[in-house]
């Protein structure tokens, strides 16, 4: 399959120094999508939120990666911001499910590939359908992770819909 062109984002410079290739960023340099590299010091259940106030990022621009599953155990991705949960009874109605639910971390891990809290949406190991925040796209620059825990990546929001054919919806509530 030919890679497909992607707008390149431009002097987009690390935090601090390059992290070693993972699946997502191998992805990502294969579709021709320049990305810039943060690294931060991973605490367990820090989550997002973590990452965010480390790098000095607003955690609404910081997007989470979940691995859900609808009421048949169909796997599927949301990308979410980091200071917001996911209303599983709107998600399942906008998507057509009976419900949606979280994965157990060990199924998540299983779908996905990647270590829970270091969950990219990129070069999963499984297929899955993505879905993303609607309001994440309005976004000029988002911090996702890039497939290792305590390292995000920086890119423009609308790469997840172009690479990863997410379909946005609208399920976003208060953290």
């Amino acid at each position: 399959m030919a890679a497909r062109s992607i707008p390149a984002l431009g002097g987009i410079v690390a935090k601090k120094a390059h992290a070693s290739e993972t699946p997502a960023t191998a992805c990502l340099r294969q579709a021709g999508v320049v990305f810039g590299e943060h690294l931060y010091d991973y605490v367990e259940h820090g989550g997002a939120q973590r990452g965010a106030s480390e790098l000095g990022w607003d955690p609404f621009a910081v997007v989470k990666t979940l691995v859900m599953q609808d009421q048949d155990a169909r796997p599927l991705l949301v990308l979410m911001h980091g200071n917001c949960t996911v209303s599983t009874k709107s998600l399942a109605r906008q998507i057509g499910a009976k419900s949606v639910q979280a994965c157990t971390p060990e199924a998540a891990n299983r779908h996905s590939g990647y270590l829970v809290g270091g969950t990219s949406p990129f070069a999963t190991r499984k297929p899955m359908p993505v879905y993303i925040e609607s309001s994440i796209l309005d976004l000029p620059r988002i911090l996702i992770n890039g497939g290792r825990r305590g390292y995000l990546i920086e890119i423009e929001p609308q790469v997840c819909v172009t690479l990863l054919g997410a379909q946005s919806v609208a399920c976003a509530q208060a953290g």
